[in-house]
């Protein structure tokens, strides 16, 4: 790995270790009757004190530290006073700025009691997502990444979202390459060792299709069911990836 890439990778490991920490806070308070704006006042207060910035802030508009999607809401939820209730899912999306450069992340709730469809549906998810970075090394194509998870989520009921997909993540929050998460084996783009992006399947407990509400940023489930989402930034390496943003917290 040459200079630069070395460098790129420690920046983000550093950006990436904060967004998970933030993400592992988050875990402490959730519970029913909390608000999604105190989650985001947990996200933005734990990023600011490790001397990062919250990169949702502002970007685009964006009025808040990170993003609160709930239950039917696929991704973008902008926190508020909703308060959480027992059995809803939650995603937390955050991304730490750092020295220049981002750690993008999120992670699925659960709010005290939720169903066993909910249950399986998070699960999925977090496998398809695991899956498709295990398929990750220097010269395969992105089409590898997309079929994975495409393949994994499908023969257990479920759709995937094809609205929103992963990205490059650097010293820029969204990048090339797109990184779409259905897909054939054996097409689209080389990934070459020394490229950074996010993997962030969001899965659907009914149908694939999605609509924008009116404030241009919370994505829904047209059919209003469940959606789930996870998300790791990931680096590609000679011999396979390195996650940069691992959790000691989570089950990895």
């Amino acid at each position: 790995m040459n200079k630069n890439f070395k460098e790129a990778f420690e920046k983000t490991r550093i950006a990436g270790s904060i967004a998970a920490g933030a993400l592992d806070e988050v875990s402490k308070i959730v519970k029913p009757g909390i608000s999604t704006n105190e989650i985001d006042k947990t996200c933005y207060e734990y990023i600011n004190d490790h001397k990062a910035y919250s990169a949702p802030l502002y970007y685009r508009g964006f009025p808040k530290s990170c993003c609160t999607s709930v239950n039917h809401v696929v991704c973008h939820g902008i926190p508020s006073e909703k308060i959480l209730r027992d059995g809803d899912i939650m995603n937390v999306d955050v991304t730490a700025l750092k020295e220049g450069w981002h750690g993008d992340t999120s992670r699925m709730f659960k709010v005290g009691e939720v169903s066993v469809k909910a249950d399986k549906l998070i699960q999925t998810t977090y496998e398809a997502m695991m899956k498709a970075i295990k398929v990750v090394k220097d010269g395969v194509l992105l089409g590898d990444i997309g079929s994975a998870i495409q393949s994994h989520v499908e023969s257990n009921g479920f759709s995937v979202v094809q609205d929103f997909c992963g990205h490059g993540i650097g010293q820029s929050f969204h990048q090339e390459p797109n990184v779409l998460h259905y897909g054939k084996k054996g097409t689209g783009e080389k990934i070459k060792s020394g490229m950074i992006f996010t993997i962030e399947p969001m899965i659907n407990l009914g149908r694939f299709e999605t609509k924008t509400l009116k404030d241009g940023w919370t994505a829904v489930t047209k059919d209003k069911t469940l959606s789930a989402q996870f998300e790791h930034t990931i680096g590609v390496t000679n011999e396979g990836y390195e996650i940069f943003t691992l959790s000691s917290d989570q089950i990895n």
